[in-house]
């Protein structure tokens, strides 16, 4: 993929997962309840109208059901949206120039059960890159010095993409041995926010849309070689989620 670096796991793919996995968990019980619940509803529907209304409604109950349980809140929904967020991100930095931006996706944080979804080493910096989807439509905003998405704080989104830019600069710094400053994005999926997005606790929040073009219009402060280096220690240091799933 333009722009991901060698090596690099695919946006998303430990979110992708893990959905798959709920999704996997009692399947057969799903859909047996939603063959039952169809045909019940379409004998129903037979006996009080037309012969005819018993199959339009058995399937108009089954793909409801069907849907239903894909779209409704709950842990499922949450690593489907997420994956879905991440890989739009991630489609968005393969837009960047490989020749300045190494970009890796997915990557294990050590000591953390959180991963980290982005890293982006380029000569304007290093960012780490969360992608956030929130409530289609919600206002993102601050107001009175705490971060809000419509009428819910979103103070926790900040306090994650703080922790996770540490992380990631204590690592690279000690095997750099040299400091290395780690700014911590947001890629705002859903939420309504202005173009040249906003900054709150330290944290640049930043419509997808406009993320190529926040990053390469950024000050250049590191050079080729740095950049490279940089990108090399994250390879090593920083695992692919993917990888740790399955060690046992």
């Amino acid at each position: 993929m333009r722009g991901s670096g060698v090596g690099a796991s695919r946006a998303g793919a430990s979110a992708l997962f893990r959905y798959r996995e709920l999704a996997a968990e009692h399947r057969w019980e799903r859909r047996a309840l939603r063959g039952v619940l169809a045909c019940s509803a379409g004998v129903v529907a037979a006996g009080v109208s037309a012969w005819w209304a018993g199959p339009v409604v058995a399937v108009l109950v089954f793909v409801g059901h069907a849907v239903f349980t894909r779209v409704r809140p709950g842990p499922m929904a949450n690593w489907r949206r997420g994956a879905r967020a991440e890989r739009r991100t991630g489609r968005r930095l393969a837009r960047l120039d490989p020749a300045g931006y190494h970009v890796l996706h997915d990557r294990a944080l050590p000591g953390s059960p959180a991963n980290l979804d982005h890293l982006v080493v380029a000569l304007t910096g290093v960012y780490a890159v969360a992608s956030r989807r929130f409530r289609w439509g919600a206002g993102l905003r601050v107001e009175d010095s705490r971060l809000w998405a419509g009428r819910r704080s979103a103070d926790d989104v900040v306090r994650t993409a703080v922790q996770a830019a540490d992380t990631v600069a204590k690592i690279l710094s000690g095997e750099m041995g040299d400091r290395v400053r780690v700014q911590p994005v947001v890629v705002v999926h859903g939420a309504r926010l202005r173009r040249d997005g906003l900054r709150q606790g330290g944290v640049f929040f930043c419509p997808a849309r406009a993320v190529p073009r926040a990053l390469e219009g950024r000050p250049v402060i590191l050079t080729s070689a740095q950049v490279a280096a940089i990108a090399a220690a994250g390879e090593r240091l920083l695992r692919p989620m993917m990888e740790t799933l399955f060690v046992e």
